[in-house]
């Protein structure tokens, strides 16, 4: 347990403590030169009055008096900053594919459309728990790190297109990096990234992707959108379908979903694939695994249960002001 401050700009009042020590210092010689002046010591019994014993101590009274004032209203507080408690949160962060293959239509509207309606879908079921938000293609970048504002990551879903990035390919080894640093203050074992994709992987990074992800205590959970029949990417321009994007052959390139990546990359640290084709199902089970995935994790959170001291010194202090009232009826020092 450790003492604190709860208004730490009154500790300059403490200048002025300092200042009416000097002045009574000053005053207590002051009054001892003016009694030798007028007379020697052995005649001022004769000549002066006697002082009293609450007059000399009365200016030191004062100065306590003061002292403790301050002391209260700086306010003492007796309790820690912050308190680490554990709590059965989990850390998941959607790492959304937006290459082109997920304007294809295989299923409706789209595996982006579709994609995006199963991450709001699953919100109201994870409240209690932390989401992040990144998307990935030929490159990849965190749009919404680390938050429990849930509204906040509905409109970022709610806005996201192929066009936000725009290096296109698929490359899954960038967007574990990006998710591991925005994760690195997470224990290990309550990092949980779900990735939301065809599976086409352009690169031929999922395996570095995998070691990645075990290497810093990822759990990956992949959920497949689209169908392994497969169907055309459209290609449009500014919102117009201009046709379908075509090889070098002039033939119209078919986009299948790869399960088998996803299957592989889930198995491999730890989670588990799940068909999102239909939305319900795969909402279903995502929730039910990370149920039954959550641990404690450590949180730090601000104490609010400090212990006030002010009330004990404003006694103090008033206690010795009122003694100087009653007992020195002159409000003043005698010499």
């Amino acid at each position: 347990m450790r003492y604190t401050f709860g208004n730490v700009f009154y500790l300059f009042l403490f200048l002025f403590v300092v200042a009416l020590g000097v002045i009574l210092f000053r005053f207590f010689f002051w009054r001892r030169k003016a009694r030798l002046d007028f007379a020697q010591e052995k005649f001022q019994g004769e000549v002066l009055p006697e002082v009293s014993f609450f007059s000399r101590i009365s200016p030191v009274l004062y100065f306590l008096g003061w002292f403790f004032l301050i002391l209260s209203m700086v306010d003492v507080l007796k309790g820690e900053g912050v308190i680490p408690v554990r709590q059965k949160v989990q850390n998941i962060y959607f790492l959304l594919d937006v290459s082109n293959s997920m304007n294809a239509q295989d299923i409706s509207p789209s595996r982006l459309e579709g994609a995006k309606a199963l991450i709001k879908k699953i919100l109201p079921d994870l409240r209690n728990d932390r989401l992040g938000l990144a998307v990935f293609a030929g490159e990849a970048f965190s749009i919404m790190p680390l938050t429990t504002d849930f509204s906040a990551v509905e409109n970022y879903v709610e806005a996201i297109e192929t066009s936000v990035v725009r290096v296109q390919g698929t490359d899954f080894l960038k967007a574990i990096e990006v998710v591991a640093k925005k994760l690195k203050n997470v224990p290990k074992e309550a990092r949980t990234v779900v990735i939301i994709s065809d599976g086409e992987e352009n690169e031929r990074n999922e395996n570095k992707a995998v070691d990645l992800a075990k290497k810093e205590g990822i759990t990956l959970i992949t959920v497949g959108i689209g169908t392994e029949a497969g169907a055309p990417i459209p290609e449009y321009m500014y919102g117009q379908l201009m046709g379908y994007k075509l090889d070098m052959d002039g033939e119209v390139v078919q986009t299948r979903r790869a399960s088998q990546t996803l299957k592989n990359m889930a198995n491999s640290t730890g989670g588990v694939f799940i068909d999102g084709n239909d939305i319900h199902l795969a909402k279903n089970e995502l929730v039910k695994w990370l149920r039954n995935k959550k641990t404690n994790t450590r949180v730090i959170i601000e104490s609010r249960e400090s212990g006030h001291y002010f009330q004990y010194f404003l006694v103090l202090s008033f206690f010795l002001f009122f003694s100087l009232c009653l007992f020195n009826p002159k409000k003043d020092f005698n010499l």
